[in-house]
C-alpha cells in the first residue's frame, strides 16, 4: 500500500505559516529542526504530514528554493526491503534517483516526475517511536545505502 506522508512548503514567514496550519487548519506542531529554521506539523497519523521550511525575504530569484510547494512524500512500506524494490523498480523504469536520505524516523529515495516536480519515496523505520520520542529531530540527515 502507498500512502500520502507528507507536504513540503517552502514559506517567507515560519511563524505566520506555523500560525496558520496550527491555528487555522487544527494541525499540532510536533517540533521544531533545522536550526528552527522548519516546523513538523501531524494530524496524528504520522510524524508530519506537513513540513514548512522557512526561506525568508531572500533576494533574488529562487530556483530551487521558491515559495510553495518543495516535495510530495509518499509512504512506501516499513522496511529497507521494500525501499529497495522500489528503488529497482524506478531504475527498471529509467528513472534516476536525485538523492538518498537517511532521516532516523524514516529512510527515502528523491526524484523527479515527468514535468520536474520532486517527488520523496520513504518507508518509516519502525524501531523509531515517533509519537514519543522527540531525539529523532535533532539527528543529522545521514547519507542513505542500499
Amino acid at each position: 500500500m502507498v500512502t500520502l506522508g507528507h507536504v513540503v512548503f517552502y514559506v517567507r514567514d515560519l511563524e505566520k505559516s506555523t500560525a496558520f496550519y496550527r491555528d487555522v487548519v487544527g494541525l499540532e506542531v510536533a517540533g521544531r529542526i533545522f536550526n528552527d529554521r522548519a516546523a513538523m506539523l501531524t494530524g496524528g497519523a504520522t510524524h508530519h504530514e506537513l513540513l514548512l521550511i522557512e526561506i525568508g525575504a531572500a533576494p533574488g530569484p529562487l530556483p530551487s528554493r521558491r515559495i510553495g510547494l518543495y516535495h510530495v512524500g509518499w509512504k512506501v512500506g516499513d522496511s529497507l526491503d521494500e525501499l529497495r524494490r522500489v528503488r529497482d523498480r524506478i531504475q527498471a523504469h529509467g528513472y534516476d534517483i536525485e538523492g538518498m536520505s537517511d532521516h532516523t524516523v524514516s529512510q527515502s529515495l528523491y526524484l523527479r516526475d515527468p514535468d520536474g516536480n520532486e517527488i520523496e519515496l520513504f518507508v518509516d523505520d519502525p524501531g523509531v517511536d515517533w509519537r514519543h520520542a522527540h531525539e529523532w529531530m535533532e539527528a543529522p540527515v545521514k547519507p542513505l545505502r542500499l
